[in-house]
């Protein structure tokens, strides 16, 4: 059975509705984006091939917090530093 990552859904994923799948899909590409490009619309608009105006109409759709997202990144860097000390 497969089910989808990065969510607290517990649906099997062939029993969710294709648009429901897409919109995951783009919002955790979104997201995986921001990441990596540190927050930064632009960059991750072009990594995407969108515009920096449909990331930011796609931002406020699916109710993504770009502080967050930023975050999330730093504070994985730090949390890795410090297991890699560790060692």
């Amino acid at each position: 059975m497969q089910f989808h990552s990065g969510t607290l859904l517990a649906i099997p994923l062939r029993m969710i509705p294709l648009k429901e799948k897409i919109k995951l899909l783009e919002k955790e590409e979104i997201i995986l984006a921001l990441m990596e490009c540190d927050g930064v619309q632009a960059r991750a608009a072009r990594k995407l091939g969108i515009t920096e105006r449909m990331i930011g109409y796609k931002i406020k759709k699916y109710n993504i917090d770009i502080k967050e997202v930023g975050k999330d990144k730093s504070q994985k860097t730090v949390d890795s530093e410090q297991h890699s000390e560790s060692y």
